[in-house]
């Protein structure tokens, strides 16, 4: 598998990761060091993880996991929207206080979430016998990059008071929408 093509596939991946971390910039307002290295880091190390878990599991669970991935990454991602508008809905004007989304069983369970489709990649190249390090390594270096890239974005569009008193809501939406557009992908809407 050329290089090209590699590199393709993981800003394909990435793309998931690059719009939670817009969110997770409009949420914070303010994004530190910290903040970014940690959802960049946890991003980058579930996105290279998963294909390495998916090439190892090859062809002998490929037919199990295929049946529910999607569903898995839509309810982990409609579990934390809900709690993102929650927060929204109860949100007082003189309340500042933020919830930290690079922190905890959030930061996981969304590192979880967008890197599911990584795991189908990694049986996919288990299936045409392509070693799994260089894609890995490729694909949790992309998402690393665009999670950083999302953080400071979604910082600078936070600036905006109207983004940024609407930060969880817009948050929750992103979350719910990608969790659409997988069952979308996986052709959950086709049999309706």
């Amino acid at each position: 598998m050329s290089l090209i093509n590699i590199c393709a596939i993981a800003v394909a991946l990435a793309m998931d990761a690059f719009a939670v971390a817009i969110a997770a910039g409009i949420t914070l307002g303010r994004v530190g060091f910290r903040q970014n290295f940690r959802l960049a880091w946890h991003f980058g190390f579930f996105q290279a993880a998963m294909p390495v878990i998916g090439w190892y599991a090859g062809l002998t669970v490929r037919d199990m996991i295929a049946l529910y991935d999607h569903w898995i990454a839509f309810g982990l991602l409609l579990f934390i929207s809900q709690g993102m508008l929650r927060q929204a809905l109860s949100k007082k004007e003189d309340d500042k206080r933020v919830k930290d989304p690079t922190k905890g069983v959030a930061m996981v369970m969304l590192s979880v979430a967008t890197s599911l489709d990584a795991l189908a990649v990694g049986l996919t190249l288990s299936m045409i016998n392509v070693s799994i390090w260089a894609p890995a390594a490729v694909i949790g270096a992309v998402a690393c990059v665009f999670t950083t890239i999302g953080m400071h974005l979604g910082k600078h569009a936070a600036k905006a008071d109207f983004m940024r008193r609407y930060a969880d809501a817009f948050g929750a939406l992103v979350l719910i929408l990608i969790g659409l557009n997988i069952l979308r992908e996986h052709g959950v809407f086709n049999a309706m």
